[in-house]
């Protein structure tokens, strides 16, 4: 199985930054597709961004021209670059892949 692990969380204000990082490891070959959720308090986790192994990304429209997930070329480490946050991105990221995930690494925005 897939171990997940993520971390870059933190405190920020609002129009602030804040890169999150995800190492998968338990494989040897490429993951086809990886992604960053967010979940917050009594709702459902969301997705945010998702890349494939040839580094093509999908985004949240809530998200789009402000998050950037990338990925180097055929690695199983990905990265998801945050500006201009707001307080509405507050909430416990998750890396999901193949039925996986990791614990998760929490990202506050204050006003």
């Amino acid at each position: 199985q897939v171990q997940l692990v993520e971390s870059g969380g933190g405190s920020v204000q609002t129009g602030g930054s804040l890169t999150l990082t995800c190492v998968a490891s338990g494989i040897s070959r490429s993951i086809a597709l990886m992604g960053w959720y967010r979940q917050k308090i009594d709702l459902e986790r969301e997705r945010i961004a998702t890349i494939t192994s040839r580094g093509a990304p999908t985004y949240a429209d809530s998200v789009k021209g402000r998050f950037t997930i990338s990925r180097e070329n055929g690695e199983n480490t990905i990265r998801l670059q945050m500006n201009r946050l707001k307080p509405e991105d507050t909430g416990l990221y998750f890396c999901g892949t193949m039925g996986s995930w990791g614990q998760g690494t929490q990202v506050t925005v204050s006003s």
